[in-house]
């Protein structure tokens, strides 16, 4: 058996769904122009951080010397179906996102693939340098998950895969081993677009998400109540509905989403009651319960203070819709 299929071997072991290897090449022309052009728009709203290191983002190459290959992987995050807790509580309740009910996935995804690391290392000695990227790494990892086979990068801007779906998370660890490389691993040409589907254009409830391709984050709910730190205007606020944290309306709408199976990783923490939570218990939350409760969870990094504001905006439009 060759190293790269240990590799892959060892991915799956370790509880990940997909795995794909690249070459440490730049993404191609046309995906770096496309994303210097959305930058330049303004699409990108506050996120300055997708500015910076802009060379790097599009050549793993620019982010670890020397390097030769990037092994991906995917992590399946579909929840079980839940009940909502407001069909059985008066309460207010603001909706989560279904990535921000599971632990942190930066930490798990991180130790995961350390491990990884120290398997390969064990095969091949300390020659090789590594450099893991787990989403806030300036690195195109859709564009190179792509490139190695794992899926293609669907109108709602996401990965897909046409087996899990689109609720993936990415992983990568740029090496300067050199590893066979992957492609598309005979996925048919109909699975790797969405062909003439628009439904999760027409799910966006702010219209984030246009034909062309295009996504204006100034407008995403999801980028409005995790990103965004200051006063969000009354159009938009009124159409984020009861989304405390995050909306993924644009995912559930896809097709490839209907079929998949729910998350297997059983190591990979998930907590049910973090599909929706008391609204007015967040507004009471002091700094150290909020530290306490959201210890190992994504909510954690938007800080208190802006979960404070979605949690005003939730209750005003839950009142507005009951009255």
């Amino acid at each position: 058996m060759s190293l790269a299929q240990d590799i892959k071997n060892k991915v799956i072991e370790l509880g990940f769904d997909l795995v794909g290897i690249t070459d440490a090449s730049a993404i191609n022309i046309e995906q770096a122009k496309f994303l210097s052009d959305w930058l330049k728009s303004g699409c990108a709203g506050q996120m300055n951080y997708l500015h910076r290191n802009l060379e790097k983002r599009i050549n793993p190459a620019n982010l670890l010397e020397s390097a030769q290959s990037v092994i991906c992987v995917g992590l399946n995050f579909k929840p079980p179906k839940q009940k909502p807790k407001s069909l059985d509580s008066i309460t207010p309740m603001g909706k989560v996102a279904s990535y921000a009910q599971y632990e942190d996935y930066h930490a798990f995804i991180k130790k995961q693939l350390r491990k990884l690391i120290e398997f390969i290392t064990s095969a091949v000695g300390k020659k090789y340098k590594f450099k893991i990227c787990v989403d806030s790494a300036p690195l195109a990892e859709r564009a190179l998950a792509a490139r190695a086979g794992l899926g293609f990068i669907g109108k709602n801007r996401m990965l897909i895969n046409p087996t899990l779906g689109p609720q993936i998370f990415l992983g990568e660890i740029i090496t300067t081993l050199k590893l066979p490389t992957d492609k598309y691993h005979g996925l048919p040409a109909r699975d790797t677009t969405c062909s003439n589907c628009n439904r999760c254009i027409d799910a966006c409830p702010t219209g984030t998400l246009g034909p062309d391709g295009q996504f204006d984050a100034n407008k995403c709910i999801n980028y409005l109540t995790i990103e965004y730190k200051g006063r969000i205007a009354s159009d938009l606020a009124e159409k984020i509905g009861e989304r405390l944290f995050g909306c993924e309306e644009c995912i559930l709408a896809c097709p490839y989403q209907q079929d998949a199976p729910v998350c297997k990783n059983k190591h990979f923490q998930f907590y049910s009651d973090r599909a929706e939570l008391d609204l007015q218990e967040i507004l009471e939350m002091s700094e150290e319960q909020f530290q306490t409760t959201f210890a190992d969870s994504v909510i954690l990094r938007s800080g208190l203070d802006l979960l404070k504001r979605n949690a005003k905006i939730c209750l005003e439009n839950s009142i507005r819709r009951n009255y």
